[in-house]
């Protein structure tokens, strides 16, 4: 079993954004113009920041979109390394800035991940299901979300019959503790994309498709959703 693959590969990076923003944006369109609403779960890291770029100056109507994050670390908002405070530096801009925003940290559970689990699962049950668009990055270690390899909870995470919408994630490679949503929370979306760059992940990709064991894999061996793999040098 694998998963339909719509490969979309580009010269440079900037590109990529630009051509990946506006689809996103349409995808948004589409569902409020159908449901009057419409659902972002955005990934972290560096790699989204020229996208997030484009994507808040697509003229589409952002008060009827609420965003949210595929996965957190258990920071403040304030840290450099919150996902929150990248989403609110580099999305919530220009024409995206009357966004609804919902975070995973919760900061009346800051010292404790496990005890704000109930409560951030109940708020992104509240979004409806699926939701519109789920963008997935994936790190040099084969993970995606916070499904980190040798995480303390990445088998529950990744049952494909698991009832959760979030959970916690504890691993080596993983820094602070995490929340991250869940792999059928991930694989009900509307459309869901994979954004990476570089060679190394283009050659890191080929080889869970192959085969090689690492979390990515469990999104690729699936048949829920096609993913859309967006791509540059």
């Amino acid at each position: 079993m694998n998963a339909k693959i719509i490969r979309n590969e580009y010269a440079d990076k900037l590109t990529l954004a630009d051509k990946l923003a506006r689809d996103i944006a349409a995808k948004l369109d589409a569902a409020i113009k159908a449901r009057g609403k419409a659902t972002l779960a955005v990934s972290g890291g560096g790699t989204p920041k020229q996208m997030f770029a484009v994507l808040c100056e697509q003229e589409i109507d952002w008060s009827k979109v609420t965003i949210t994050l595929v996965d957190e670390r258990w920071v403040d908002t304030d840290s450099d390394r919150s996902n929150a405070k990248l989403v609110a530096d580099h999305l919530l801009h220009h024409e995206a800035h009357t966004a609804t925003f919902l975070p995973l940290f919760d900061k009346a559970h800051k010292d404790d991940v496990d005890a704000a689990l109930a409560d951030v699962g109940k708020r992104i049950d509240a979004l409806g299901q699926p939701l519109d668009v789920v963008i997935l990055g994936m790190g040099p270690d084969g993970h995606t979300a916070s499904f980190f390899p040798g995480g303390d909870n990445l088998e529950e995470a990744l049952d494909p019959n698991g009832k959760k919408a979030v959970i916690s994630m504890r691993a080596g490679g993983a820094g602070e503790p995490r929340i991250t949503l869940t792999l059928p929370r991930v694989l009900d979306a509307g459309t869901l994309y994979l954004h990476i760059e570089g060679n190394e992940k283009k050659e890191l990709l080929a080889k869970a498709e192959a085969g090689e064991d690492v979390p990515i894999r469990a999104v690729l061996t699936q048949d829920r959703v096609p993913i859309h793999v967006f791509w540059a040098p």
